[in-house]
């Protein structure tokens, strides 16, 4: 028992020292008090010698023992001017002695050990010195570097707080490798748990100006720690009257990241005034491939690299027959959040004129299975469209396409054709087998051909394995080269090699041939021209401000809309307005949105620049030629788009979770009852999930979006 007590007394004095300067000198000061003491009953056993003394020099007798101790030379001063002599002497040797230890032994080590624990503590990230004005990232995996420099892009100046449960040296280390010493400077790296209250006090959350919760990939609890971050989060900004202007919240699995849409799970923290954004790695390179068209170099925030549009150079017209078609090579979490994406954005104004649809093709050995799980996760979908599967494995003998009717809505089931189904313009396409094979390279060549012809062609190389990608991207069928089909091949790290690659062979070349007995001469790139990298951990980070800005105004002109009318304010009304009040007001009626109107209004704002490349191509511009885009639409131009409108936010709430209404759950089925029945809309029912020509008046309101287009690209270029 003694021998436990005497361990536990040990570990405790080891902590006390070692937790801070202030402890050890506190430390010290008791030692000097029992010094002192000790010396005082030296010198008094020593004789009267030393009071003596002390009465001749008018000293109190404290104070000969606290100089004895202190001084180093007061023992030589009093043995040289002989006052000290005999048991005096030895006496007064000895409390020199035990000054001499204390004072240039222990304070020495003292401000030594606490200049080496102040750097370890600095390098191991203990701590603390932003207050107030930082941001702040907690977590660490290969997308925090790409957030790091995101904020270095808005803010050079900027100081980053990153506090993770790594060690801080190994931290700062990988940092160093993709920011210089002028970068480092503004990066402090502090240790510590994100689910903890004490640490987030330590960080000084309040006065952040925006929080970033990445946590890290690789572990399979990911997006649990990081809902309980938030949690914690919420609970300590309660009371706070300070408090960051937004939260990012990482998730790596798509469907955590779905429920996030359309699940009000964090309207307290909205409540607080703090925008509470989700955001996936998978559908953020998404929108950087079809909205953005781009992305930034990570050791240039300048420098940014732009992606084809994979709806050809000249876009698609109203008459036009041709389509886009996205072929997805893997099913894994790019390959479906790249699909989704793609679904959302690609409407043209073809579907209303030639039935012509976006399609969107998976090919993976295992697309049998592939193809259940997706249709599961989607099922509202599938319940009205119709899709295809082929079977190319070499175990199958009948390659032929089968169309696959919806799983709900169908002729069996007593519904039309065409105004109760098979009504969206998008489409899938489930192909099982290897693209190494030779009836899929096949397959490829085929639509390689008819590239520009009679679809718009794209190939996404999205497996698993990133040697494959790049292997596959490198010996691709002929065809893919010669007609330029852009090639998006998914790559982990850096996109040096790829880009290196596509500028070399960017140079233009002749091509020669005979046709009709006549040489032919055109102008090619060279082989690999085509081909773009996406998915680099280093740039997994893109923030599209501009598409939320624009999704705040959508908002504010619904907001605004007289439904007994359908119309929205008149421009007149609107441009009597100043902008900075139409600002103040959009973002205060952003907070109160619901989440799953939020995402509806941003997708809208992401399919904005797709509607304005079809409607230049219609005006017979560039489809990159944005001198027009404040200009007011005319009728017909409006009448298309609305279409195209309609037809994407068909696709939008049916991927969101939203399904159409069966027969005896229809307000157009049943109008006497169409109040009671449009209740269900809570429920995710939506009545207005059909056909555009078999809507009631409300169909309105997508001309009346549709003409104001222009208004939303005039303010949000003054931004």
């Amino acid at each position: 028992m003694n021998d436990k007590k005497h361990g536990i007394f040990k570990l405790r004095f080891d902590r006390l020292l070692s937790q801070s300067l202030w402890r050890q000198l506190l430390i010290l000061g008791g030692v000097l008090l029992v010094m002192l003491a000790f010396s005082y009953l030296l010198l008094s056993f020593s004789g009267a010698d030393w009071k003596a003394f002390c009465q001749s020099k008018d000293m109190s007798q404290w104070l000969l023992p606290v100089y004895l101790l202190i001084d180093t030379n007061a023992l030589n001063t009093l043995y040289i001017e002989g006052h000290v002599h005999g048991w005096m002497l030895f006496a007064s040797s000895i409390t020199f002695l035990l000054g001499a230890f204390i004072f240039n032994g222990i304070i020495i080590g003292i401000i030594t050990n606490t200049l080496e624990q102040r750097v370890a503590d600095h390098r191991k990230g203990r701590i603390h010195y932003l207050r107030t004005g930082h941001y702040i990232i907690l977590g660490y995996d290969d997308m925090a570097p790409s957030i790091i420099n995101h904020i270095f892009s808005r803010d050079a100046s900027a100081y980053v707080l990153l506090m993770g449960a790594m060690d801080a040296e190994v931290i700062r280390e990988k940092l160093r490798k993709r920011f210089d010493e002028q970068q480092m400077k503004h990066i402090i790296i502090n240790y510590g748990h994100r689910t903890s209250p004490g640490y987030l006090k330590d960080i000084h959350l309040e006065s952040a100006k925006e929080v970033f919760v990445v946590g890290n990939h690789s572990k399979p609890e990911h997006d649990a720690i990081n809902v309980e971050c938030v949690d914690c989060m919420r609970l300590y900004l309660a009371d706070k009257q300070e408090r960051p202007s937004r939260i990012t919240v990482v998730f790596k699995d798509l469907d955590t990241y779905a429920a996030f849409k359309t699940s009000p799970l964090f309207k307290d923290i909205s409540k607080l005034g703090i925008e509470f954004t989700p955001y996936n790695r998978y559908a953020g390179w998404a929108k950087q491939v079809f909205v953005k068209r781009g992305y930034r170099d990570f050791g240039s925030a300048s420098q940014k690299y732009p992606y084809p549009s994979v709806f050809g150079k000249k876009g698609i017209l109203p008459q036009d027959e041709r389509y886009a078609h996205l072929v997805f090579v893997g099913t894994t979490n790019f390959a479906v959040a790249f699909a989704m994406e793609a679904a959302h954005v690609l409407h043209f104004p073809n579907y209303p004129e030639k039935g012509v649809r976006t399609r969107i093709t998976f090919i993976d050995l295992h697309a049998d299975k592939e193809k259940d799980e997706f249709i599961t996760r989607n099922r509202h979908f599938f319940e009205v469209q119709s899709h295809y599967y082929r079977d190319l494995s070499d175990a199958s003998s009948s390659t032929t396409l089968q169309r696959i009717p919806p799983l709900y809505f169908n002729k069996d089931n007593g519904y039309e054709e065409g105004a109760d189904y098979d009504f969206l313009d998008v489409e899938f396409e489930f192909i099982k087998g290897d693209v190494f094979s030779q009836r899929v390279q096949q397959l490829i060549r085929t639509w390689a051909g008819e590239h520009e012809q009679k679809q718009y062609l794209s190939v996404f190389l999205a497996m698993a394995d990133q040697r494959q990608n790049f292997v596959m991207a490198m010996n691709m069928p002929d065809e893919v080269y010669d007609h330029e089909v852009p090639l998006f091949v998914r790559q982990d790290r850096s996109d040096n090699f790829v880009t290196q690659l596509r500028e070399a062979d960017s140079k233009t070349l002749s091509y020669c041939h005979m046709e009709g007995g006549e040489l032919k001469e055109e102008q090619r790139h060279a082989r690999y021209a085509s081909i773009y990298p996406f998915g680099m951990n280093e740039t997994a980070y893109s923030a599209d401000d501009h598409s939320l800005r624009r999704a705040m105004l959508i908002n504010y002109l619904y907001c605004h809309a007289d439904y007994d009318t359908l119309s929205f304010p008149g421009m007149l009304t609107l441009d009597s307005i100043a902008a900075d009040d139409i600002w103040a007001e959009a973002r205060a009626l952003w907070q109160k949105l619901d989440v799953s109107l939020k995402w509806s209004n941003l997708y809208n704002s992401y399919t904005i620049r797709t509607k304005l490349r079809t409607l230049r191509a219609m005006r017979g511009m560039d489809i990159e030629d944005e001198s027009r885009d404040g200009d007011l639409l005319s009728d017909e131009e409006t009448a298309i788009l609305a279409q195209v409108e309609h037809n994407r936010w068909n696709v939008e709430k049916l991927l969101m979770g939203y399904r159409k209404p069966h027969r005896d759950e229809d307000k157009y089925e049943y109008d006497d009852y169409a109040a009671e029945l449009s209740k269900n809309k809570k429920l995710y029912i939506h009545h207005d999930i059909r056909p555009f020509d078999k809507l009631d008046k409300i169909s309105k309101l997508d001309y009346e979006f549709s003409g104001y287009m222009p208004w939303i690209m005039r303010m949000t270029e003054k931004q």
